[in-house]
């Protein structure tokens, strides 16, 4: 008995140690105990379903509703189908590759990018008490960008690929408008087909409310081939990417560079064509 008590012993630690190995590694992967917890439970006790699951787990079933979708977005969950019931079964812990190739390329996408404000910051301009640039990273970065034109006090100045509010919060889009409205800013914008687009597609679905002051013009490939989004307005260019994953958007301060792509934006407007002449309606 005193044999097999000692073997019991270092085979429950052997375990405590592998457990804490794996929680440890999912940490690094953005995953946290929990979900190794889940992926462990099922690992050793085998295939169960929801509720099973969260007894067996000790965790409550909305906690573990959002375990297993990040579980499963890792490739690390896999479903099956077992006397009319669905079950979660615990992948091949090999299926950390896939989520690894994806890391990165995120990485290898940030680094693609890292030029561009590489070559930003080389200017020795760029650190003159007349020239500020901002990089914002990600969704909540754009959005803030979005937020900062609600502060302009000259009229604001875009050449458009695609609406704003396809790609924010509908509450966000309308505090945005209300904030405009309310300050009475003025707006023209140069569109393209990509945008017309994205706007049709939004307002078949919402009715929410639009800007007071804007006025628009079309510009046709042919004369201009709009592939991202620009703003102006006061000493401000800004530069909008927001494409599937690749999401970033750039602020340059600098009056001569503003009023140089006030004088482009100007051109542009000259050739461009009135929306209702394109579409038959307002945008």
């Amino acid at each position: 008995m005193h044999l097999v008590r000692k073997i019991a012993q270092r085979y429950n630690a052997s375990m405590l140690l592998e457990a804490s190995t794996v929680r440890s590694y999912f940490s690094e992967l953005g995953l946290d105990s929990d979900a190794a917890n889940l992926y462990l439970t099922l690992f050793t006790e085998g295939p169960q379903n929801m509720s099973d699951l969260a007894r067996s787990s000790g965790m409550e079933r909305t906690r573990v509703y959002r375990l297993v979708d990040k579980l499963k977005d890792a490739h690390l969950l896999s479903n099956e189908k077992s006397a009319g019931q669905s079950l979660l079964r615990a992948a091949p812990i090999a299926n950390l590759h896939i989520l690894l190739n994806k890391k990165e390329q995120e990485v290898k996408s940030l680094q693609d990018k890292l030029w561009v404000i590489e070559r930003l910051l080389a200017n020795s301009s760029l650190t003159s008490p007349t020239t500020q640039v901002q990089f914002y990273q990600g969704a909540e970065g754009v959005r803030q960008m979005f937020w900062n034109e609600t502060k302009a006090t000259s009229e604001n100045l875009s050449i458009l690929y695609q609406n704003m509010q396809g790609k924010t919060e509908e509450k966000y889009f309308s505090d945005w408008v209300h904030q405009c409205n309310d300050r009475d800013l003025k707006f023209r914008g140069i569109i393209c087909d990509n945008f017309i687009k994205s706007q049709q597609s939004w307002y078949q679905s919402h009715s929410n409310e639009r800007l007071m002051n804007w006025e628009s013009r079309y510009i046709s490939p042919e004369v201009f081939d709009v592939t991202h989004s620009m703003v102006i307005y006061d000493d401000v260019v800004a530069y909008y990417v927001w494409k599937d994953a690749e999401i970033f958007g750039v602020e340059i301060v600098n009056r001569q560079i503003a009023d140089a792509q006030r004088t482009f934006f100007e051109m542009l407007w000259r050739q461009a064509q009135p929306v209702e002449d394109v579409t038959g309606k307002k945008l």
